[in-house]
């Protein structure tokens, strides 16, 4: 046994046990850091304090040098890159440090502990394909952020569909109890909190912005780019319109309400249409040899015990 092998499994042991340490010290908050964290953010910035937590700055703070190359120095907050933080529900000064910084950290990781096993193993390999491997793994590296972001607002957008038509009625109840547009939409907000907290957060974003003298139109309008959602995109189409025009809105989102129950039934009714199709290939190459197998298994052993001793005597 090669004596290298152990160090490095000692070596990579060390290494998990010190990054998980870490990452539990910096996850789970003392009751005191609680404390002053409360009384600092106070209780309307609740709903963003998950984006604040002293791991991500800690991660932050370490990735700033690699990540200043990268960022943007001018109108970053009109970049499309910033849009889809939005999307994600990223608003942290400190998330596009950690993801120019990832970017740059895992394109350079990836290849070096690449090289650090072929090392460490003794393993031999021709440069062209080793170059070709450590090119890949730093292509990896460098798009790894951009999937990671990208599940996220996948994530985040479904959870604002499936949870939006509940909103709409909901609103459209506080409008015929006598509340206006936004005094429903800040009782939406803190109604919405337990169902969909992403969607409470985009409620609660549209009352401050409505607090501090913007436009209904102006706010519902950048509802609707944080959410980048095409039903959510026709609501507020639909309620810029109902305000401009006087008609009426309790009835726009009921009838609003309905059609994107309509469509979320209509993607459940698809997606359990393609079912059949995506079970074919496991079937095909998994479950049908396993049961051809045990059918017709005996029965091809039993011939070949008859029929070879037979043909064996001729």
């Amino acid at each position: 046994m090669n004596v290298s092998q152990p160090l490095f499994l000692v070596l990579v042991f060390a290494i998990v046990v010190a990054v998980s340490w870490i990452v539990a010290r910096q996850l789970v908050p003392t009751p005191l850091d609680k404390r002053v964290q409360a009384i600092a953010q106070g209780a309307d910035a609740a709903h963003a304090a998950g984006a604040h937590t002293p791991f991500t700055q800690w991660l932050a703070h370490w990735l700033a040098p690699l990540a200043s190359p990268s960022l943007p120095q001018e109108a970053w907050d009109k970049t499309p890159l910033r849009i889809r933080f939005y999307n994600a529900g990223l608003r942290s000064v400190s998330a596009p440090i950690v993801y120019f910084g990832a970017k740059t950290l895992l394109t350079f990781v990836l290849p070096g502990l690449m090289l650090l096993a072929l090392w460490l193993t003794g393993a031999q390999f021709r440069a062209p394909p080793l170059l070709a491997a450590l090119l890949l793994l730093a292509g990896i590296g460098y798009y790894l952020p951009n999937a990671a972001l990208a599940h996220m607002v996948s994530r985040r957008q479904r959870e604002l569909f499936e949870a939006f038509p509940d909103a709409l009625d909901l609103m459209r109840v506080c409008i015929e109890a006598g509340l206006g547009m936004d005094a429903a939409i800040e009782r939406v907000g803190r109604e919405m909190a337990l169902e969909s907290p992403a969607l409470s957060e985009e409620f609660h974003l549209v009352s401050l912005e409505l607090r501090a003298g913007a436009s209904r139109s102006d706010a519902l309008r950048n509802l609707a780019l944080r959410v980048a959602i095409e039903d959510i995109d026709a609501m507020v189409a639909m309620l810029v319109q109902a305000d401009r025009f006087g008609t009426s809105v309790s009835e726009a989102l009921r009838v609003h309400a309905e059609s994107l129950r309509t469509r979320r039934r209509l993607i459940a009714e698809e997606a359990a249409a393609k079912l059949p199709v995506k079970l074919l290939v496991p079937l095909i190459f998994c479950v049908f040899p396993a049961l051809l197998t045990v059918l017709l298994g005996p029965a091809a052993i039993s011939v070949y015990r008859m029929l070879i001793p037979r043909l064996a005597g001729h």
